[in-house]
């Protein structure tokens, strides 16, 4: 399963229903069973305060990832995004807001599923998957 959590009530209109979708099929296609994932839409203070608290990391950044799956091939967790950080990213690659937040999105899932982006080759690794799993998102519904 899953969940959207919108702690800021964004007024933008998101179609959960097809990110759920999407983003069920990336899993399917990672060859994983989808446990229960929760995506929390937060501000910038509230995901620096936790990449400080949890990672002793002082740095904004747009995504956090909290595997919780007990079991390898089980997908669960809690993926933090900060709308503040996609906002910005969105105004200065000069992409639509709904298009960086899919990204993020997937991104967040990438690490639920195993995937890091600490070395150079993970870095390129990772987004070469973001880039193959945005395809697959319908563009008619941005």
């Amino acid at each position: 399963m899953i969940r959207f959590s919108n702690l800021l009530k964004i007024q933008k209109p998101i179609n959960f229903k097809l990110y759920r979708s999407w983003l069920k099929k990336v899993i399917e296609l990672e060859k994983h069973t989808i446990g229960e994932i929760t995506y929390i839409l937060c501000n910038d203070n509230f995901l620096y305060k936790m990449n400080l608290d949890y990672l002793q990391h002082d740095t904004l950044t747009d995504v956090i990832t909290f595997p919780v799956s007990q079991r390898k091939n089980i997908v669960s967790g809690e993926i933090y995004i900060s709308i503040e950080r996609v906002q910005e990213n969105s105004t200065n690659e000069k992409i639509p807001f709904l298009n960086e937040l899919a990204r993020v999105m997937v991104h967040g899932l990438l690490h639920l599923l195993g995937y890091n982006d600490y070395t150079l080759e993970e870095k390129k690794q990772i987004r070469r998957k973001e880039d193959y799993y945005l395809s697959l998102l319908p563009q008619k519904n941005f």
